[in-house]
């Protein structure tokens, strides 16, 4: 005889999801809807940030009359909220808001976003550089909240399964990866391309008011969707801070973990990075129209849209360790490409400045990112459950501070070689010195992980 509790029980997991074949394929396909849904918006505004961006570039460069070092100085400290990543992560995995602990934070992020870019807009055309300086700090403040809530989910969602687990909606494939770095992709495609339309006809601040709607349709969103509608998989909760640092410090324990994060921080920060400088050569001394510079963004973020379906479809079982290997040596190439562009070699052979810059500047400015793809890919397995948050957020932070210090490097390079606004003839140089220093983490490629092998289950009995 079944009792009326076991009824009552076997209702509660109906309701749950857990009544049958049908009505769980039906709630696996509704939440796989949601997650595509709050994941694919985040990203692809994530990727979207481009369009802004390049307004903010114009705006400094020629409203309020910057020199190259000054840009980069900026590009570079605006980073500076990515760092307390882990302070983020740690925030989102100990403390739970009506009961979430990932979409609410997604929201608040998407707000700071929305009221830094308005209230640039709201500012009369001579701010001074300090005040866009602290407002584009909140804007990466929020940025940064949104992006570690996000990858904590990709890493929860991503966790490889025992062979005996019978949902296969958390696999290690990395199709999720693949599917939020396409989206983050379009939206750099998009970003870009209606950024180089836009900056000529209208001003940048109205590009800004552009930006700050769309965060505000993101906020509006996301505040709509409960986190209870993803499906998430169960993890430790409510461990307080003090637990959380002491279980992340436990993971990075772990040399696998630790000399990895150590490694990809490293292949970055080595590398003095030349953006400023090379917008002021392009704009200023060779002349290049911002819709060339937009068409060339978006050549850059189609091949990083390509390579994210290539990475899918062919390259998943291929080794992370020689894989990334390949994407730094590459882009020690494509910079010294850049020295033989500058050097004039180029229009030897009669090919115009315009033609390169779309063709190798977009591309080479999205190739420093190709390699995190497979790098996330392989730390969301080596993440400790529960820990996703922390650790795939510990890792982010070790990748803003280190393209901060590449920043900083490339501002103290382009000194010493001499660069200015109105001289450029040391460039050469310090591309050719980019390009060394590139190579140099090579050396030390036996640091990266070569994948992770899901974990077996023995059977009892």
């Amino acid at each position: 005889m079944v009792s009326s509790e076991s009824i009552r029980e076997r209702g509660r997991r109906k309701r749950d999801g857990g009544g049958g074949d049908n009505d769980s394929s039906s709630g696996g396909n509704e939440s796989e809807g949601m997650r595509k849904l709050l994941l694919g918006l985040g990203f692809w505004v994530q990727g979207f940030r481009c369009f802004p961006w390049m307004a903010v570039n114009f705006f400094l460069k020629d409203g309020l009359k910057v020199d190259p070092s000054t840009l980069q100085i900026l590009q570079s400290s605006a980073n500076l909220p990515m760092v307390a990543k882990p302070f983020y992560g740690i925030l989102s995995d100990s403390f739970y808001i009506f009961g979430q602990h990932r979409v609410p934070y997604i929201a608040i992020g998407a707000f700071l976003q929305a009221v830094s870019w308005t209230a640039i807009f709201l500012s009369p055309s001579n701010i001074s550089f300090f005040t866009i300086t602290l407002y584009l700090l909140l804007g990466n403040l929020g940025a940064s909240i949104v992006e570690v809530a996000n990858d904590a989910i990709v890493a929860e969602l991503g966790k490889p399964p025992s062979s005996s687990s019978k949902n296969k909606q958390h696999s290690s494939s990395g199709q999720l990866q693949s599917f939020v770095w396409i989206a983050s992709s379009v939206g750099g495609v998009l970003g870009n391309l209606a950024g180089g339309i836009a900056i000529d006809r209208v001003s940048p601040q109205v590009m800004f008011l552009m930006f700050g709607i769309l965060l505000t349709i993101q906020f509006l969103v996301t505040i709509f969707i409960h986190e209870s509608s993803l499906d998430l998989p169960k993890s430790p909760s409510n461990l307080g801070i003090k637990k959380q640092l002491s279980e992340l410090l436990v993971a990075l324990r772990k040399p696998e973990i630790c000399y990895s994060i150590l490694w990809f921080a490293v292949s970055y920060a080595v590398i003095p990075a030349l953006t400023g400088t090379m917008f002021y050569y392009q704009t200023q001394h060779l002349g290049i129209e911002s819709s060339v510079l937009g068409i060339s963004k978006v050549f850059g973020q189609a091949a990083m849209l390509l390579w994210g379906i290539i990475y899918n479809k062919n390259l998943k079982s291929t080794s992370p360790r020689k894989l990334i290997s390949a994407i730094q040596a590459t882009m020690a190439v494509l910079m010294f490409s850049d020295f033989l562009f500058v050097k004039g070699v180029y229009r030897m052979f009669g090919i115009p400045d315009s033609l390169y810059v779309v063709l190798f500047s977009g591309f080479l400015e999205v190739l420093y990112f190709f390699k995190i793809l497979p790098f996330t890919v392989v730390m969301a397995q080596l993440c400790p459950p529960g820990y996703e948050g922390s650790v795939m957020a510990f890792l982010m932070s070790a990748i803003a501070l280190a393209v901060i210090i590449s920043g900083y490097f490339g501002v103290a390079l382009s000194s010493f070689v001499q660069v200015t606004g109105n001289d450029f003839s040391g460039l050469q140089h310090a591309l050719l010195i980019q390009s060394v220093c590139t190579l140099l983490p090579l050396y030390w490629s036996s640091c990266i992980p070569d994948g992770v092998k899901p974990k077996t289950k023995s059977k009892e009995g």
